[in-house]
């Protein structure tokens, strides 16, 4: 039995970027949303429910680390793939910290986007990074 379809929000303000990303995950099977910034991304999470969110990280109005913020706060959150052109490492550690999959570095090739996005649906992990209640000393 095949699984139901996976729902994929692209939270990006470069339009070429997010529509080329969009067509190659439509012709690849998954339902696909688009944001362009942060603000109209929480909306659309809110509303759509994906199991993915792949974001870029610099936008106008509110970028990718809000978003990842605001993420923490949701009870059942959406696996996160960051992107970005940026090639600070203190960047990608405060991004794996908020529970990201994967932090892909632009320009990169598709088939890394699809093999990043695969990974991320089919993972079985929380969907981000969740405290571990603490035992009690005996």
């Amino acid at each position: 039995m095949d699984s139901p379809q996976k729902t994929i929000l692209i939270i990006d303000d470069d339009r070429e970027i997010a529509s080329t990303i969009q067509s190659v995950l439509l012709h690849a099977g998954y339902r696909v949303f688009m944001a362009n910034n942060g603000m109209d991304g929480q909306r659309q999470i809110e509303h759509v429910k994906p199991d993915l969110v792949i974001t870029d990280m610099m936008m106008p109005r509110m970028g990718g680390f809000p978003v990842l913020e605001f993420l923490r706060t949701l009870e059942e959150p959406p696996k996160v793939i960051m992107m970005t052109a940026n090639e600070g490492s203190r960047h990608k550690a405060y991004a794996e910290m908020l529970g990201v999959s994967d932090y892909l570095r632009k320009p990169f090739a598709m088939e890394l986007m699809l093999e990043a996005v695969r990974k991320a649906v089919t993972d079985d992990e929380p969907k981000t990074t969740k405290r571990a209640p603490r035992k009690k000393a005996t």
